[in-house]
């Protein structure tokens, strides 16, 4: 059924389909800043990742992952935007992608939509909303991360025998903790404990393997990766 200038989807079909050097659309200079965009924005997600990384191993390759990734995206965006064939062959081809890698921080999933978002604004040609967006976003995480690190929350496992009990338990009232598990076995009793810090001062932890009984004290930064 076509419109009222007589054309029809079919036409519109056959017209992408004769005119595949649409590309023409897309100047060199347009591909060569929407790349320099894309790198430098992906470079900035890169330091912002970097800078408020919490976890417990910083990964260098996945990181890298967020500067190609915005790259990439920006130049699918440019060739599906000149032809719908391409366009609809793209589709095609990204539906058949599968990640099989497992995503622990949600923080993580994050970052990676930052840089598709990212990469679709500078492949429209929408600079002011992938800059402007970018400062926002990466503004905020700084703010919030730096919140976090008043407080931050650690794993303190303690191995003892049940001599030690009443003497970690007086020791134990000088701290603020939530009691995470509880292990009794034959030789030693093993508790898991949650506890905030405000600074990096960790003397409790020579003064609870002092104690007469304790065979050792571990300190594990608290990420959520531990089952709680």
């Amino acid at each position: 059924m076509g419109d009222s200038n007589g054309f029809s989807f079919q036409d519109i079909i056959k017209k992408s389909v004769l005119h595949l050097d649409a590309f023409r659309n897309v100047s060199y200079i347009d591909v060569i800043i929407g790349l320099i965009s894309s790198f430098l924005i992906g470079l900035f997600i890169y330091y912002i990742y970097r800078k408020t990384f919490r976890g417990v191993v910083y990964s260098y390759n996945y990181n890298l992952t967020f500067v190609l990734m915005t790259m990439i995206t920006t130049i699918v965006i440019m060739t599906i935007s000149t032809n719908i064939v391409l366009s609809l062959g793209m589709v095609g081809a990204l539906s058949i992608v599968r990640f099989r890698t497992a995503v622990k921080d949600p923080l993580d999933t994050i970052y990676m939509f930052w840089a598709v978002a990212a990469g679709i604004a500078v492949g429209a040609k929408l600079y002011p909303v992938a800059i402007i967006g970018s400062l926002g976003v990466g503004l905020a995480i700084i703010w919030m991360s730096r919140r976090k690190i008043r407080e931050q929350p650690y794993l303190l496992v303690i191995r003892h025998a049940d001599t030690a009990t009443d003497e970690l338990r007086s020791y134990l009232t000088k701290l603020s903790y939530h009691l995470k598990s509880k292990t009794v076995r034959k030789d030693f009793i093993e508790m898991t404990l949650e506890i905030r810090l405000r600074d990096d001062n960790t003397a409790f932890v020579n003064e609870l393997s002092s104690i007469n009984g304790v065979v050792d004290v571990a300190l594990i930064n608290y990420t959520g990766d531990y089952a709680q």
